[in-house]
């Protein structure tokens, strides 16, 4: 599917869609419940329903009613061996893949640039504790069990692979601690984590993210919860105000531990010309559309650092967004880790790819409102990943 979308006036009201990362972690924990859980306004993107998918193998009985995941009977720790889907899903990779570990193991299945991405802090663990790992052409199977102790592992790859671990050590029999042997990068998602963890009444110990202390035998609580609308996702809608646009942006809680509402603070220390380099090493996600912003701030040059990590997402962001914003008629030089960006007044417009990435094609559909020209984005239907109705919600702030 493309998508022609020509300059024009935007405005209106918009609710962005639920937090795919909130929806990720509470999700799970409800599935690590006995049963008798509701997660309420879940937005069912493919990466969701790969997660859910995940727990029914796993034997967690999920019904959903509307925009509700109703989980009535958690995972089964000794659930047989199976094969899990995970789509396109990095969340559900890296998350489910330690909790496979409370029973014998799955074997893991992807598509497109999955199974590219990163794995080998798992792979470290597995080694010290002799669990069996194979991975190939679309696939990873693991066989073998968890068991308590001290987990170190790299933290300047991805916070996923903390999170994963702390969904499944609490329900080991002893304590267990993760040592992350460098600085840990995206903090804000392993702070939700420990969020989500708490309201389902795990504790875990954070000593200034070097080290996590989680004590065994702990007991996941049923709760009804509801996920927090999505920052990620509203940074769209919000750099498209920085850049003109009249949106209402409703139900965001200013008091979320996202990450992602940095992109707020962000915006107005570009505008005020005190910042002209943007450590993103904690806002990957932003990277995409926080260059479109960037690229149109006429006359100011700004680098972006800290995102090689991007170039093993589900494209090289680093590429695609260079490849975007220069076909659109910009001026963004890529390095080995970020991106050099020479802001103009406005852009051309023309054809673009969307690199099948949901952030890429949602990134081009905010850079068209400062387009002399109509904007034709390349396989538009990589939004479905994370935010189906995108293009929907975007069309109807439209003004003729």
């Amino acid at each position: 599917m493309d998508i022609t979308l020509h300059p024009r006036k935007v405005k209106g009201t918009i609710t962005p869609p639920p937090s795919k990362s909130d929806a990720h972690r509470l999700i799970i924990c409800a599935g690590l419940c006995e049963g008798g859980s509701v997660v309420k306004k879940v937005q069912f993107s493919k990466d969701i329903s790969a997660t859910i998918c995940a727990l029914k193998k796993m034997g967690a009985q999920i019904d959903i009613d509307n925009d509700n995941v109703i989980v009535k009977k958690g995972i089964d720790k000794n659930f047989l061996r199976c094969e899990i889907d995970c789509i396109e899903s990095g969340s559900t990779l890296r998350f489910m893949i330690p909790i496979s570990l409370l029973s014998s193991g799955a074997k893991f299945l992807g598509r497109g640039r999955l199974m590219q991405r990163p794995l080998e802090p798992y792979f470290e663990i597995f080694e010290k504790l002799g669990i069996r790992y194979e991975k190939g052409d679309g696939y990873l199977d693991v066989e073998g069990k968890l068991t308590s102790g001290s987990f170190h592992l790299r933290g300047d790859i991805s916070s996923q692979f903390v999170t994963g671990l702390l969904f499944a050590l609490p329900n080991l029999e002893g304590d267990s601690e993760i040592v992350t042997t460098t600085p840990l990068e995206s903090k804000g998602y392993v702070d939700m984590t420990i969020d989500s963890l708490k309201k389902f009444g795990v504790k875990v110990e954070n000593e200034g993210y070097r080290r996590f202390y989680i004590k065994g035998g702990q007991k996941f609580l049923p709760k009804d919860v509801e996920v927090e609308k999505d920052y990620s996702q509203a940074a769209f809608f919000i750099v498209a105000n920085a850049l003109g646009a009249d949106i209402e942006i409703k139900d965001l809680n200013e008091f979320s531990k996202q990450k992602d509402k940095e992109i707020i603070d962000i915006i107005n220390l570009v505008k005020s010309g005190v910042v002209s380099e943007i450590d993103v090493s904690d806002i990957p996600d932003l990277v995409p559309v926080l260059a479109v912003f960037l690229a149109l701030q006429d006359g100011k040059h700004t680098k972006i650092i800290n995102a090689k990590r991007l170039r093993m997402k589900e494209s090289d962001r680093l590429f695609a967004i260079c490849d975007v914003i220069n076909s659109l008629g910009g001026k963004v030089l890529e390095f080995d880790d970020g991106l050099s960006i020479f802001g103009v007044k406005s852009l051309k417009g023309g054809v673009v790819s969307s690199h099948n990435d949901h952030r890429i094609a949602m990134s081009a559909a905010v850079a068209s409102i400062k387009c002399e020209n109509p904007v034709t984005i390349l396989n538009a239907e990589c939004v479905e990943k994370s935010y189906p109705e995108f293009f929907d919600d975007f069309k109807s702030l439209i003004i003729e």
